[in-house]
């Protein structure tokens, strides 16, 4: 058996997709946040490790069935031999959950603001829930949000949601754009993780990028993670920071830094060129070398501020597919 090491995952990821028939598959997953919003992928294990491959007729990289077991190919070498791993709601393992999937900030990297999709009610959100509790293998519940009209009206919605999942016993965690008072309200409402995303560390880039967001956003949003980190604890907090943007590797380690010294971890997430925007971005996927030193690299500076990846339960963390995580991966 062919396992996924760190290399090979890291080439997976880089090139981030994988041509195959369908037919072959009990269900595919579906985006609707982020950059891979619309985007159709699947979720292969083998060993210890988990990538998740968007669907692609024109990817270098193919998989085939063999008995019962998945095979990944490259230039017709075999790459990796495993699992499809079945998809809960949008990842295994977890609920994982857009509440609006619409948003008024215009961020270039983002498809959402462009397909201004539907607002999940409350009874839709329990339906998805229960029909990933039916199978026995949900561990965690997280919810994400666009930003429909307003980062508090996405802050009442979510709470209202928390509460009422709250019966499923399970940990839940919400990635959202933060309010001032965003982390209490979160908190006692029930949730146990939370995630505000810094997109990227590079000021120049988030101003061009994130051009519909106030000046001083990316400031508010630091600020809002050193008050999470008060209210959830250390390694309780997390931040996507996009790879691929132009930003240079020596902001990447500032950023990291910066960000584990006030008890965030940072979640490297290569970025997905989505097609709806590829005329206005600027942007190269991460090559797997990049992925690896990046990744290497976060994993010491986490060990110099004592924070630790393999308590986190909700969300990217545990489940490692998009990314190359430290810890779980080098």
């Amino acid at each position: 058996m062919t396992e996924v090491k760190a290399e090979i995952k890291a080439e997976l990821v880089a090139i981030g997709s994988v041509d195959i028939d369908v037919s072959l598959l009990s269900r595919i997953s579906s985006s609707s946040a982020g950059p891979g919003t619309g985007l159709k992928s699947i979720f292969f294990k083998s060993g210890g490790q988990r990538v998740r491959l968007e669907i692609n007729k024109d990817s270098p990289l193919k998989m085939v069935k063999e008995n019962n077991e998945f095979v990944i190919l490259k230039d017709n070498k075999e790459l990796a031999r495993g699992e499809v791993e079945q998809i809960l709601a949008h990842c295994p393992g977890q609920a994982y959950i857009t509440l609006s999937e619409r948003c008024i900030y215009d961020c270039t990297f983002c498809s959402v603001p462009k397909l201004q999709g539907k607002i999940k009610t409350l009874e839709e959100v329990i339906h998805i829930v229960e029909n990933a509790q039916e199978t026995g293998k949900l561990k965690a519940i997280a919810l994400t949000s666009g930003i429909a009209k307003s980062p508090e009206e996405e802050i009442d919605r979510v709470v209202e949601v928390v509460k009422a999942l709250k019966k499923y016993n399970v940990p839940i965690g919400v990635s959202v754009h933060p309010t001032k008072d965003s982390s209490q309200r979160l908190k006692e409402a029930g949730v146990v993780e939370v995630k505000y995303n810094v997109e990227t560390m590079d000021r120049k880039i988030f101003a061009k990028v994130c051009k519909g967001r106030k000046g001083l956003a990316l400031d508010f949003i630091l600020e809002s993670l050193r008050d999470a980190v008060k209210v959830f604890g250390k390694n309780r907090v997390f931040s996507n920071f996009i790879i691929g943007l132009g930003e240079t590797d020596d902001c990447v380690r500032e950023g990291v830094e910066y960000l584990a010294k006030m008890g965030v971890i940072p979640v490297l997430r290569p970025i997905t060129i989505p097609p709806l925007r590829k005329d206005e971005l600027e942007a190269t996927r991460p090559s797997a070398e990049r992925l690896l030193k990046l990744a290497r690299m976060t994993r010491e500076i986490l060990d110099k501020y004592g924070l630790r990846v393999d308590v986190s339960q909700t969300m990217c963390l545990p489940c490692t597919g998009c990314d190359i995580t430290p810890y779980r991966d080098v």
